[in-house]
């Protein structure tokens, strides 16, 4: 019994319940996000030239706009798992669960509440823009991850002051210099933020004798300056170029009227993103906020500091992202937690009630509207399985909800359940994807490896493609027929790019067939219909398998 309570008290639930409930999106491509491709086709070229510095785009060009550490997180995915939707994304979930135990334990750090870690921690679990970075391959969610060790590091500094053990100073500026090598600027704004306040805030100011710990602070520049220095040997100073564009000069606003709508935006989305979390929270929210931080000053002054800071470097940039407001997330999200148990009893039971009762309401929306697909496609034996289990635990859920110490993480997990219950919509549409169809193709046609290709066509699709040919083919892409040279036997291209073939030149096969959601009114016609091969023929996404004819 004992165990029980620790389980469903702790973060052990929230962390077991994302990484089930957010899988069936993040390991395969479900959604795949556009900049996922400049990460996974470079550490496919890296395994493939054995240059593990130096990061090239599908179309052979070199692109030095992010650090290293990215591409290398998708290449040890792929190095152990081998090259797959899934290796592409797996540390990249891990990383964004991990921040569930570490927000736990910054919030047992700074705090003997027991409920403050457990509100926390789901708070942050069930954070869209969390959520969604965590099923994604590029650099955000590891971004927020070192930034919340260095959190943590900040945390132990904070709750034993000057005779904080050098264990915190080595966490806080290791992990600086692995976000640095993740996105750069952005973290090393975040460390001089946070150095400068630990020395100069008024309750707990530390010496910079105590803060500028050599060692460890060495350590951190090293880390964070290593792949630049490389790039710099290796280069020259030209690669710069890309860095400094992409990281002040595209970024960086300068007209008035876009930093102000932008810095309204993110201080609202701060906001709104910790949906339904924040709407018990606005009863008395000034009365309730300036309680927790007299609780503790120098820890809720901090996030108060990280928070506004984020806010104003988000209204600063060119191109608005909700990603941006990440890294300080999660400590934004244990300063809401405290916030709510100021309405602890009978008020967040009830707030915690109507919500979930919300969210189970969605969960059945969802599965009813994925009856249709589920049952009137061509769908896999474990498809069924998991609309059984999406029903199955809601109703548990439903049946949980009358006891009010369950309430919180019933509301948590039927949040996380409505990602799960998601994926049923988007597995007719997009699984298997184009990388895995062609690949089987191939195989079937008996393709050479090591073949060479030319992918013409949107290089979003041609990133899929090359996960599914893996390292056995050497795959670029081109804008055109013109740019392939003539060595180029073999073609990958879509419907548009197959019509501008010179007629007598080439031979085609139909390689990938998938449903394009834009016509998701034909689909539904054609499931009532009973005639879904043929509409999908018709109007899905096509790809072709294209061999060059001898002359």
């Amino acid at each position: 019994m004992e165990l029980t309570r620790q389980w469903y008290e702790g973060y052990q639930l929230p962390l077991v319940a994302f990484l089930l409930l957010i899988a069936p999106f993040a390991l395969d491509f479900h959604l795949h996000y556009p900049d996922e491709m400049y990460y996974t086709d470079a550490a496919i070229q890296m395994m493939q030239n054995g240059d593990y510095l130096t990061t090239y785009l599908g179309n052979g060009d070199l692109r030095f706009k992010k650090p290293i550490l990215t591409y290398w997180t998708v290449l040890v995915g792929f190095k152990t798992l081998g090259v797959s939707a899934l290796s592409s994304r797996l540390l990249f979930l891990i990383a964004g669960a991990a921040l569930i135990p570490l927000v736990y334990r910054i919030a047992s750090l700074i705090s003997n509440s027991s409920r403050l870690p457990q509100i926390s921690a789901w708070i942050v679990a069930t954070h869209p823009i969390v959520i969604f970075s965590s099923t994604r391959s590029i650099p955000d969610i590891l971004l927020v991850f070192f930034m919340t060790v260095a959190a943590l590091g900040i945390g132990g500094l904070i709750r034993y002051g000057k005779q904080a053990p050098k264990k915190y100073l080595w966490l806080f500026y290791l992990s600086l210099g692995l976000a640095f090598e993740v996105k750069g600027l952005p973290a090393a704004a975040l460390g001089v933020i946070a150095i400068a306040y630990l020395r100069f805030n008024p309750w707990q100011p530390l010496s910079l004798k105590q803060l500028l710990y050599p060692p460890a602070l060495l350590s951190g520049v090293v880390i964070g300056l290593f792949w630049f220095v490389a790039m710099y040997f290796k280069f020259g100073p030209v690669y710069l170029d890309s860095f400094y564009e992409d990281q002040l000069g595209m970024r960086v606003g300068s007209r008035v009227w876009q930093i102000i709508r932008h810095f309204s935006l993110a201080l609202l989305l701060m906001l709104v993103l910790f949906v339904p979390w924040f709407i018990p929270a606005l009863k008395k929210v000034k009365k309730n906020t300036l309680s927790v931080f007299h609780e503790n000053k120098v820890f809720f002054g901090f996030v108060a500091v990280w928070v506004a800071s984020i806010i104003a470097m988000t209204g600063l940039v060119s191109t608005f992202y909700e990603r941006y407001l990440l890294p300080v997330t999660p400590v934004a999200a244990i300063g809401l937690a405290g916030i709510l148990l100021k309405k602890q009893g009978n008020p967040l039971h009830a707030s915690l009630k109507v919500a979930a009762w919300i969210f189970l309401g969605i969960n059945w929306l969802l599965l009813t509207v994925a009856l249709l697909p589920v049952i009137g496609l061509e769908n896999p034996l474990p498809i069924y399985f998991q609309w059984a289990v999406g029903l199955g635990l809601s109703i548990f859920l439903a049946l949980k909800l009358a006891i009010p110490a369950y309430r919180l993480p019933v509301l948590g997990t039927s949040i996380l359940l409505v990602f799960f219950n998601l994926s049923l919509l988007s597995h007719p549409l997009s699984i298997p994807h184009q990388g895995v169809q062609i690949r089987r193709h191939m195989e079937h046609a008996s393709v050479p490896e090591n073949s060479q290709i030319a992918f013409l066509g949107h290089p979003h699709y041609a990133s899929k493609i090359r996960i599914g040919l893996g390292t056995g083919y050497q795959m670029k892409t081109f804008k055109n027929l013109a740019e392939v040279p003539e060595q180029y036997r073999y073609l990958i291209c879509d419907e548009p790019q197959l019509k501008e073939l010179p007629n007598g030149a080439f031979s085609s096969e139909l390689a990938s067939l998938n449903w394009d959601p834009k016509y998701w009114q034909e689909m539904i016609t054609a499931i009532f219909r009973g005639e879904t091969k043929a509409a999908k023929k018709e109007w899905g996404k096509k790809y072709y398998w294209v061999e060059r004819l001898a002359p």
